[in-house]
């Protein structure tokens, strides 16, 4: 089964004008199988096979020399000394499109980066399947509920593996040995609850001291565990809206997760009628929705400023986006009856910061587009593919 990624034609118009393309993004998420497919005149080397690291390692010389152009360096960050290699390569040369590489590691990716090729490299991030790629293979659910329990990483569509099968194996073999790589962790039972803990604060405001006490570490270990986990992208966090017009805002950031099938197999949530009663069902469904956004836009290669808003009285607006023109809010509800008082946080910021250039958005569980004197109401299948994305 072949789904096309939204990512391709951005990859695609960058190629001949960078000497570097650089993806990156979590363990699964289809990248290997994107480049050789969009890509496939260039040769690929894995760097996890053992053979191909070992020559990088002690003849990089040779080995590039054997590798000169047109080559994809899939788990890149594997063998670190090869990107000073590669930037004396591509200076000398000033071949467009000479490397891509590949890594699901983006500390190390990134760090590398930085070093040694700053300014010659076109920087791409691949997730899990959006909505938009899902749509478009006639394979997304109509039920919101469906979706957030199934998640979108693309073997469970590929191979038709069951979710619960798929993130018990992600767990043990993907996770686990990326947090390992980038920290020692001494006690893997104790990450793996402080992962089910993180996974209980989704949606919520990230109380780092909370999260550590209950975990039985000290805060310093639990910043570093949750930044590995950063780093393998499995979870990011939202930060407040930055514009102080109210003293009282809360200035703490938000948890999210990229998946909401990982997240959901975390919370020991196993079906769409479960989390039809669950308590979490409107945190899921949000984290979901912003989860979206995140993803769509990298897609789109359209990365802009984002943030949640809210303050010490408890008035609060789920998602601000900042296009470069008009400061969007937009609020998730895990409704399918639209009510008035769902915009009172939306109307509320809008009456405090009182902003020319503004939008009001309700994404809610319903299937019907509406538009308000409140905001427009946009459906949860719709939100991907809204003017919010069609204004560059």
């Amino acid at each position: 089964m072949r789904i096309n990624r939204e990512i391709t034609n951005a990859m695609k118009e960058l190629i001949g004008k960078y000497p570097v393309l650089a993806l990156t993004g979590p363990r699964q998420s289809g990248k290997t199988t994107l480049l050789r497919s969009i890509f496939p005149e260039y040769t690929y080397i894995s760097l996890e096979n053992p053979d191909n690291r070992n020559f990088a390692e002690t003849d990089p010389n040779g080995f590039l020399k054997l590798y000169s152009k047109h080559v994809i360096f899939d788990e890149v960050q594997r063998v670190p000394d090869l990107f000073s290699y590669i930037q004396s390569m591509v200076d000398e040369s000033g071949l467009m499109g000479q490397f891509i590489l590949s890594g699901s590691q983006n500390f190390h990716l990134m760090r590398n980066i930085t070093q040694s090729l700053a300014g010659r490299v076109a920087l791409f991030k691949l997730f899990p399947f959006d909505f938009e790629e899902l749509i478009s293979a006639d394979l997304i659910n109509n039920d919101y509920l469906e979706n957030i329990i199934k998640g979108f990483y693309p073997a469970i569509y590929d191979r038709s593996i069951h979710p619960g099968t798929f993130y018990s194996n992600y767990m043990q073999t993907y996770i686990q040995r990326d947090v390992s790589e980038l920290i020692a962790i001494k006690d893997l039972r104790l990450f793996q609850n402080f992962l089910g803990l993180c996974a209980t604060r989704a949606g919520q405001l990230l109380n780092l001291n909370s999260l550590a006490n209950e975990c039985g570490i000290s805060q310093p270990t639990a910043k570093a565990w949750l930044s590995a986990l950063e780093s393998s992208y499995i979870v990011f966090q939202l930060y407040p809206y930055h514009e102080n017009f109210s003293k009282r805002i809360v200035k703490t950031p938000k948890l999210y997760f990229y998946d909401s099938g990982l997240l959901s197999y975390l919370l020991k949530i196993k079906n769409a009628e479960s989390l039809s009663t669950h308590p979490f069902k409107g945190s899921l469904f949000e984290n979901m929705m912003i989860a979206e956004y995140v993803k769509r836009m990298y897609h789109q290669n359209q990365v802009v400023d984002l943030w949640f808003w809210r303050d010490s009285a408890g008035h609060e607006v789920d998602l601000l986006i900042n296009d470069g023109i008009t400061l969007n809010l937009v609020e998730f509800k895990a409704t399918q009856t639209v009510m008035t008082d769902l915009f009172k946080g939306l109307n509320f910021f809008e009456k405090e910061s009182k902003k020319d250039r503004l939008t009001k958005t309700l994404v809610y569980a319903g299937d019907q587009k509406q538009s308000r004197s409140a905001g427009n109401v946009v459906p949860w299948l719709e939100f991907g593919a809204s003017v919010l994305f069609n204004k560059n």
